[in-house]
């Protein structure tokens, strides 16, 4: 008798979801909050309560107006609608699609610069969203109740951020068999582009807007410049040296301080040992890097 139970997928699930680490935190909130989000509307729904523009209490207080009047009273929503779904579907799609490009994306990159990724690109979704409602016309009727919710936008752009950065990187998708990081970047962006004129208009543009931060993001990095590097100011720890004497325990000694110099000499140093890497991913693709390069973008990547 066969039995669809998997342990080994089952571990891996538990195993991820128990990392203490950005990734898997990021997809906890979303999941959290919609879990939260149902059980208040199933609630209002058992028990009759309405509001009086027929959306949902979470909804009324999480997702982003469009209009600035609405905005301006409810500021906070611009950052909670990237962790907010209503939707089964949309949430486990937004996910699915979050897992794999921040799979990827961690492979050359760290959880700081997945972070605000997320962050940015949520926020750049936002301004495209709220931007076109004011500007264009054909929004304009819609624009006083209008609202946009969901992390397509932060997702898009955790997705285009990696393929810029590295477009050659080839995935195996079923049904179609290999494909270019590059060409599924595009992919996305002409399905939002085609969409606009669909029944959900604010979502696609806000998705472009995300997609538009992970391109610039992207690139930069391969330029060798990070627009989130003021971000590890936050994350900086003072680091200590654990020695070890035998017979005498753990001891803990600050390692020593180097000067400005002998710090920003190191750094540029490390630097352009990274960009030569990325140069030749670049080229030829991950698989041509060596053992010893691999460990070093690794290395770089949890810093």
């Amino acid at each position: 008798m066969n039995s669809a139970y998997n342990p080994n997928a089952l571990d891996a699930v538990r195993h991820f979801f128990s990392r203490r680490s950005v990734f898997p935190r990021l997809i906890l909130i979303n999941i959290v909050i919609f879990l939260v989000g149902y059980l208040i509307h199933l609630g209002m729904w058992l028990f009759k309560i309405e509001t009086a523009n027929g959306l949902s209490l979470p909804a009324i207080w999480l997702a982003v107006p469009s209009s600035l009047v609405n905005l301006a009273l409810k500021p906070w929503t611009v950052f909670t609608y990237m962790f907010f779904h209503e939707g089964f579907f949309h949430l486990l799609f937004n996910m699915m699609v979050f897992y794999f490009g921040g799979s990827i994306f961690l492979r050359y990159l760290n959880e700081r610069q997945l972070l605000w990724t997320y962050i940015i690109g949520g926020l750049a979704g936002a301004a495209f969203y709220i931007a076109a409602f004011n500007f264009f016309p054909v929004f304009l009727a819609a624009n006083p109740s209008a609202i946009a919710l969901g992390a397509s936008a932060s997702v898009l752009s955790v997705m285009i951020a990696i393929a810029s950065f590295v477009p050659q990187y080839t995935v195996q998708l079923m049904f179609i068999g290999p494909i270019r990081l590059k060409y599924l970047a595009i992919f996305f962006i002409l399905m939002d582009i085609f969409s606009i004129q669909g029944e959900n208009p604010g979502g696609h543009i806000a998705h472009l807007g995300g997609a538009a931060w992970g391109i610039i993001y992207g690139f930069s990095l391969r330029k060798g410049t990070d627009l989130v590097a003021f971000t590890a100011f936050f994350s900086k720890r003072k680091r200590m040296k654990v020695t070890r004497n035998a017979g005498k325990g753990s001891k803990f000694a600050s390692s020593r301080p180097l000067t400005d110099d002998d710090y920003n000499k190191q750094k540029n140093q490390e630097q352009q040992q990274i960009d030569k890497i990325l140069d030749k991913i670049s080229r030829s693709g991950y698989e041509s890097l060596s053992d010893k390069e691999k460990a070093i973008l690794f290395k770089n990547s949890r810093k």
